[in-house]
């Protein structure tokens, strides 16, 4: 596997975000409804499981077709190379354009609405994935690599004030409990939970780390 420095790093509970088996639902939704016609999503799932969860060099194309339902040629013809598919599976920049387009006076809120929904939408947890390359020291690290540059470093620069890498890691850390808690207690009072309920409850604490009051 080839690098650029440290090229682009790519959820039992898994690194879907979620404990044990996936529901039949959730299944259904990437294979078909959510995703008609191109499996991505089922694709991105796979991946990641196989990516957190072995050694890069374990990991094979055909393994990932097979958990995902779909065929090897379509993941090369929608993702290239494994290495590429490693790439796409392991860049948080998307979600975190998501879960920062906010000014900091509005962030707790957002963050918190905006990690249920895409939750809710994708049927995974954006951010947990990372959790899963703690203590691999292969490939996997690059996970947390990526995390630092594209989610705590792009926070600190976004909250600013005081200690803001300090402040960014906790808040981020807060992010990764929530989605631990959703997937912990599946199903539960959080899935039952509107977006907003669960940003009454929890979005005030993270508001105080932004601010730093």
């Amino acid at each position: 596997m080839t690098t650029t420095g440290r090229h682009a790093a790519g959820e039992t509970t898994d690194p879907r975000g979620e404990s044990g088996t996936e529901p039949k639902a959730a299944q259904g939704a990437d294979r078909a409804g959510a995703d008609p016609g191109t499996g991505r999503l089922a694709i991105l799932r796979a991946a990641r499981r196989a990516f957190t969860q072995r050694p890069y060099a374990e990991v094979t194309m055909r393994g990932i077709a097979a958990d995902a339902g779909v065929s090897a040629s379509l993941i090369v013809k929608r993702f290239g190379t494994k290495e590429q598919l490693f790439n796409t599976v392991a860049d948080f920049g998307p979600a975190a354009d998501r879960l920062f387009a906010a000014p900091p006076a509005d962030l707790g809120r957002h963050l918190v609405l905006t990690m249920v929904r895409l939750r809710r939408e994708n049927h995974s947890d954006p951010l947990l994935r990372v959790v899963f390359s703690l203590g691999n020291m292969d490939e996997r690290t690059l996970l947390r690599e990526r995390f630092r540059e594209q989610v705590t470093a792009r926070l600190a620069a976004l909250i600013g004030g005081e200690q803001p890498e300090l402040r960014a890691e906790l808040i981020t850390g807060q992010l990764l409990g929530l989605g631990a808690t959703l997937s912990l207690h599946r199903p539960g009072a959080g899935e039952r939970a509107t977006p907003e309920q669960l940003a009454d409850l929890y979005a005030p604490a993270l508001q105080r780390l932004i601010t730093g009051h």
